[in-house]
């Protein structure tokens, strides 16, 4: 029985071993197959990424002449934006040329009308100029003021007090100005035996109102004084919200006004056509300050000057706004030390305010 399985395992053997061979090439084939797929498929994956990249490149190519287009634009815009910066400044100083040209022209026009002066200061702060006025029947002073810094004009009140009263030398003596000029309106009368002012209208001091605007109905009472740019503000307003409205700094109030805007504004008959001391404030159309006093009641040396007079000879100066300040025996104006004017009470009249400049 052993020998029969051995015979058949000898018969078998060969063909065992063909199978077994057979298989393994079979198996070794499929995977030969398989890493030839794999390489087809790596270069079939390599070959589109190339694809892509190309894709990429002309992409990148399209978007560099892009570029290179975008960039001369923005370069011909700055020549453009760089030429149009170089005319706006060439205009800016063209224009600013042309303004000192015109002030300067200005200013001589004004200085000629004015003609040469008596005195004169200059700080960071001002420039004022002072004039003599000498008139057939009058005569006065002029000082045209320059702000640089407007904080420097004030309105003084008498001892720095409401009700009190003291003199404009006084005044500028006190408190270092420069220039001082009596102000606005007032009435003075005893109250328990001591002399008291009370101004007429509103007055501001420094962006305060320190006395309220009460118009009247029977009188143009005006406003008047400058802003915090140093400009003149002044109106006859009908209530105090119209003062407030203004803006003022600094400022007094009286009757009447003589010109606005470069005309003549009619004026109350009863001050029209009588001679008296006057002191007046006013501007010029270049934001100059003008102040003036005018000597009167003394005869021959000076008579005074009705306002109908005086708004010709404003007029006549260049002035564009132009208010009446209280006058009469309170006229007076202080520069460098002393009065320059002859108050025509013979002695300085203690007043409630006064306008001054300081140095």
């Amino acid at each position: 029985m052993n020998k029969i399985w051995v015979f058949l395992i000898f018969l078998l053997a060969p063909v065992l071993v063909f199978v077994f061979v057979a298989k393994g090439y079979a198996d070794d084939s499929s995977i030969g197959i398989f890493d030839y797929q794999k390489e087809e498929i790596k270069r079939i994956d390599i070959e589109s990424i190339d694809a892509e990249i190309d894709e990429v490149a002309i992409d990148l190519r399209e978007l560099s002449i892009k570029m290179t287009d975008i960039q001369t634009t923005v370069n011909e815009f700055e020549a453009v934006f760089s030429e149009y910066t170089t005319q706006i400044n060439r205009s800016i100083e063209s224009s600013r040329d042309q303004k000192y040209l015109s002030d300067d022209i200005y200013e001589q026009r004004i200085t000629r009308a004015l003609g040469e002066p008596i005195d004169f200061y200059l700080s960071n702060s001002s420039e004022i100029k002072i004039f003599e006025l000498k008139e057939l029947g009058y005569r006065g002073y002029i000082a045209k003021i320059k702000l640089f810094d407007p904080d420097v004009f004030k309105l003084a009140l008498a001892e720095g007090e409401i009700g009190k009263l003291e003199t404009t030398s006084d005044a500028a003596i006190r408190t270092g100005a420069v220039l001082a000029i009596n102000g606005g309106g007032f009435g003075a009368g005893r109250v328990n035996g001591e002399l008291v002012s009370t101004m007429i209208g509103g007055a501001v001091v420094d962006g305060e109102m320190v006395k309220e605007f009460i118009p009247k109905s029977n009188e143009d009472l005006f406003f008047v004084g400058i802003n915090k740019k140093g400009d003149l503000v002044g109106d006859v307003p009908k209530s105090q919200q119209e003062v407030e409205d203004m803006k003022p700094y600094q400022g007094v109030s009286f009757i009447p006004i003589l010109i606005k805007d470069g005309e003549k504004v009619t004026l109350p008959g009863a001050w029209a056509k009588t001679k008296h001391p006057r002191t007046i404030i006013g501007q010029y159309a270049n934001d100059d300050l003008i102040v003036i006093v005018v000597d009167g009641r003394q005869g021959e040396y000076s008579a005074g000057i009705t306002l109908e007079r005086l708004q010709d000879k404003l007029l006549e100066l260049g002035v564009k706004d132009a208010y009446n300040l209280d006058g009469g025996g309170s006229t007076a104006m202080y520069f460098n030390g002393k009065i320059l004017n002859k108050p025509s009470d013979g002695n300085e009249r203690p007043v409630a305010n006064n306008f001054i400049v300081l140095p």
